[in-house]
């Protein structure tokens, strides 16, 4: 009487639970590894590279002399990685 209840809660776990904490672990990594230079995409849609990483926002160069700060957790994607002359150059 009990092995559907069970039979629907594994396949509820493996098609609902677990991919959903594989996403927040692949964000919550993502977001740790941002590190000045890299470029990103925003939630919002605003593209822009990292100028700044501070312990919960990120400060974000969107074009010359246009920088606005962000919360870590608004980040969509990383679409360039920053290199170690990429870095050197921005900290310029």
């Amino acid at each position: 009487m009990f092995v559907p209840f069970i039979c629907i809660g594994v396949i509820f776990y493996f098609l609902v639970i677990r991919p959903q904490s594989q996403k927040t672990k692949q964000v919550q990594s993502l977001i740790s590894a941002l590190k000045t230079g890299d470029e990103i995409v925003t939630t919002g849609g605003i593209h822009g590279r990292i100028s700044n990483v501070k312990e919960t926002t990120v400060i974000l160069k969107i074009a010359d002399n246009v920088k606005i700060e962000i919360d870590k957790a608004a980040v969509g994607s990383v679409t360039k990685a920053a290199t170690a002359e990429a870095v050197t150059a921005a900290n310029s």
